[in-house]
């Protein structure tokens, strides 16, 4: 039987849970509806993906120091009830025949910075609610909710988009935002607000500098900064050039380009139970590296897709291996990264983390629009393999973990894993 977190946490993992259904029920939803709707092409569809990314990072940068010292939890409720009613445009647009690519991209950029303000937000609520002993099987269970919902929530949109049109799975995006606004009033309890330090900071970025020199500054997480960096970039750079090839080129229905990204994620269930044992067997850092470099090699794969039934399994079979290395790293990373963060530091540094990481996939999604508008999609996805296949160099080769004076201080995870 799983350890019990408490009623708090169950009511903020079933907000977690209700906007992850969401959110991957929309699987590419605004790229299928440029594509099926606005008639656009690989080049206008890397934009919508890279412009919202980009323009939401910029407008995230005062955020984290914004919300480093107020209340955690109605940023949170406040971030999700302005991403519903961003995306709620969408289909009321569609609706009237209004829909254009430029709201697309309005809509896209108000959601990025949105995201990024609320992830950072979350990550400092999660470290209030539980134990620090407790924290790897918090993140293990947010971990194999997301591989769930993202197993069922693409075959499921892309049906919706078959039946009732483009935009269905987008209002239902929306409306689960409320849902997960909801789920984190019903937490309760009091949370104390952040003591401000005595001259308070002015949120611009320069104070939001505070989080990347934490990062660069530390030998732990600085390697792991450039490689999961990176590697997002990468294979997301390559997601809207597959969606063409896959749904233009090759002739993939809607619902096998679904089936496709949603099957494999029983990878990510699988790689999520898996990843305490390894922890408890192996250690944190022989995990993170071994899985860190295995996830890297898969995306190569997704060059030789070709039409028919076996093209199909080729991309199931792809995406499988990546999502359950993915799986096994996402969690012992996400821990690993908590545990080095102090109390006054996690918002800005998640904030900082999360905003280079947007704007590197936007730069990465723009540039690989290009390059497939210079070449082809299916030659761009191989550049992209390739590089991943460097990115296993950046990761750290040896524990660079401050050692600890006294071992009796150490967390009860660090002692199990000594």
């Amino acid at each position: 039987m799983g350890r019990s977190l408490g009623r708090r946490f169950r009511w903020f993992w079933a907000a977690y849970a209700v906007s992850a259904f969401g959110t991957w029920l929309a699987f590419d939803a605004f790229a299928l509806i440029a594509i099926l709707a606005l008639d656009a092409g690989p080049t206008e569809v890397s934009v919508l993906a890279a412009a919202g990314l980009a323009v939401g990072a910029v407008v995230a940068v005062p955020l984290g120091p914004w919300v480093e010292f107020r209340r955690k939890r109605p940023v949170m409720i406040a971030m999700d009830v302005i991403r519903f009613a961003a995306l709620m445009s969408v289909p009321t647009a569609y609706v009237l025949g209004r829909l254009s690519f430029a709201q697309l991209l309005v809509v896209a950029v108000v959601v990025g910075a949105a995201d990024i303000a609320f992830t950072a937000a979350s990550g400092a609520c999660l470290k209030a609610l539980v134990r620090s002993e407790d924290l790897l099987v918090a993140n293990g269970r947010f971990e194999a909710t997301t591989w769930t919902a993202t197993a069922l929530g693409p075959p499921l949109g892309t049906a919706a988009i078959g039946l009732v049109g483009p935009v269905a799975s987008v209002a239902v995006n929306a409306a689960s935002f409320l849902l997960s606004a909801a789920g984190i009033r019903a937490i309760g309890g009091r949370e104390p607000r952040p003591a401000r330090p005595a001259a308070p900071p002015r949120p611009g970025a320069g104070d939001l500098l505070e989080g990347w020199r934490h990062i660069l500054a530390s030998p732990a997480l600085r390697p792991l900064f450039f490689n999961t960096v990176l590697v997002s970039g990468l294979i997301m750079a390559v997601s809207p050039l597959l969606a063409v090839l896959m749904l233009g080129d090759l002739g993939f229905a809607p619902w096998q380009y679904g089936l496709a990204f949603g099957v494999p994620c029983v990878g990510g269930l699988i790689g999520s139970r898996l990843a305490r044992p390894l922890l408890a067997r192996f250690g944190q850092h022989k995990v993170m590296r071994t899985a860190g470099t295995l996830r890297a090699c898969w995306p190569l794969g997704l060059a030789f897709v070709h039409p028919g039934p076996t093209g199909l399994f080729l991309v199931i079979a792809v995406e499988l291996g990546l999502i359950t290395c993915m799986g096994v790293f996402n969690p012992v990373f996400a821990t690993y990264r908590l545990e080095q963060l102090p109390p006054d530091r996690i918002v800005r540094t998640l904030s900082a983390w999360s905003i280079t990481s947007k704007a590197t996939i936007a730069t990465m999604t723009g540039l690989w629009g290009l390059l497939a508008g210079l070449t082809s999609p299916r030659t761009a996805i191989a550049i992209a393999g390739l590089l991943l296949l460097t990115t296993s160099l950046l990761l750290p080769r040896y524990d660079r973990t401050p050692p600890l004076k006294n071992a009796d201080q150490a967390p009860p995870e660090r002692r199990t894993l000594a």
